[in-house]
């Protein structure tokens, strides 16, 4: 369904990233449905995959759920490396540095993420060539994600750029996550992660990744996309307040998590020694604020949006956005192209 002229290597980075995504969806869901299948004869109809009791081994289901699991954290995350690739151009005024590499490196991350599962399991037991072998494969994913984050990077170095609010959601998205990758790579280290298992330490990995990570890119597409969908802009200051609100109050709440799993906290416990009670006060007012944040997105963002209160988006909102979608008005129309548009040789113009 690419126009004509659009060859692979000149879709946009956000289409590369949900064609990989798609992948992965298709080779790992299944195993998901199999881990599943199993567990419910296993309560139902008398089997013993996974209980100990008839034979069965409960940490293979270990091994299928997280040969699942881990693909699917790439599942969330990819379409918001897509997204973030679309926004920071657009708002640095200038061409993605290095998209080849950005698309390799996305290819890259798809082909990792399947032999890298058992990093969740060093302490059931694994052998030590087991181990070594997990913690290496999961440290080399560390480099297409660098990768990523220098282009992005470079990308912004000497642009001109304005920080809108879809701007501020992009490197917001890069600041947080970059620190939830650090954290990673401490985890990937065997003898460290034997003894931050289970811990608070691995909770405020996996929101730094995944929550700020996803969800500011999630938050970075509504404002960015927003006016093509509903056909009004979205007030400035009321995006740059959601910002500021949700990335101050979401480090309140997952930064002394690192602490708190450094000190021995487990997760998954419904009480606690009172030595931990300083910083899980601290978290639990930065989630309370950062909860109220979205409630303040959704009432003060997207229903006026939604009710086409504010001014009449112009169809280009963003003067250097990139993309078919910016030829059309806003809102949308239901039918866009009579005909397939035509790019060029450069991809710069569209023809007819």
């Amino acid at each position: 369904m690419r126009a004509p002229g659009m060859t692979l290597m000149k879709m946009p980075l956000f289409c590369w990233t949900w064609l990989i995504t798609a992948y992965l969806l298709i080779a790992v869901m299944p195993v998901l449905a199999g881990a599943i299948t199993m567990t419910l004869t296993d309560r139902h109809f008398g089997t013993s995959f996974f209980n100990p009791a008839g034979g069965g081994d409960p940490v293979m289901y270990q091994h299928i759920f997280w040969f699942f699991g881990h693909p699917e954290v790439y599942i969330m995350i990819l379409p918001a490396f897509g997204i973030v690739s679309a926004i920071i151009p657009a708002f640095a005024r200038k061409r993605l540095f290095g998209y080849t590499s950005m698309v390799y490196a996305t290819s890259s991350i798809a082909i990792l993420s399947f032999i890298v599962w058992a990093h969740h399991m060093f302490t059931t037991g694994m052998p030590v060539t087991g181990q070594l072998f997990f913690m290496y494969a999961t440290m080399l994913i560390a480099i297409p994600t660098g990768v990523k984050v220098f282009n992005w990077i470079a990308t912004m170095w000497r642009g001109s750029m304005t920080f809108e609010t879809p701007m501020l959601f992009a490197v917001g998205f890069i600041f947080v996550f970059t620190m939830g990758g650090f954290t990673g790579l401490i985890l990937a280290v065997a003898p460290v992660d034997i003894q931050l298992q289970d811990t608070y330490y691995v909770v405020a990995h996996f929101h730094y990744v995944l929550v700020a990570g996803s969800l500011y890119a999630m938050f970075a597409g509504y404002y960015y996309w927003s006016p093509k969908w509903t056909g009004v802009m979205y007030s400035e200051m009321r995006g740059k307040i959601h910002f500021w609100g949700s990335l101050i109050f979401f480090n309140v709440t997952f930064f002394p998590m690192h602490f708190l799993g450094l000190a021995g906290m487990p997760r998954r416990y419904a009480d606690y020694p009172m030595q931990f009670a300083d910083f899980n006060a601290l978290a639990t007012v930065g989630a309370f604020g950062f909860g109220l944040m979205q409630v303040y997105f959704l009432f003060f963002v997207v229903i006026p949006a939604m009710r086409g209160q504010g001014e009449k988006a112009p169809q280009k909102p963003w003067e250097a956005a990139e993309g078919l979608e910016w030829e059309v008005p806003s809102p949308a129309p239901f039918h866009t192209f009579e005909t397939p548009p035509k790019l060029n040789a450069s991809a710069t113009k569209i023809i007819g």
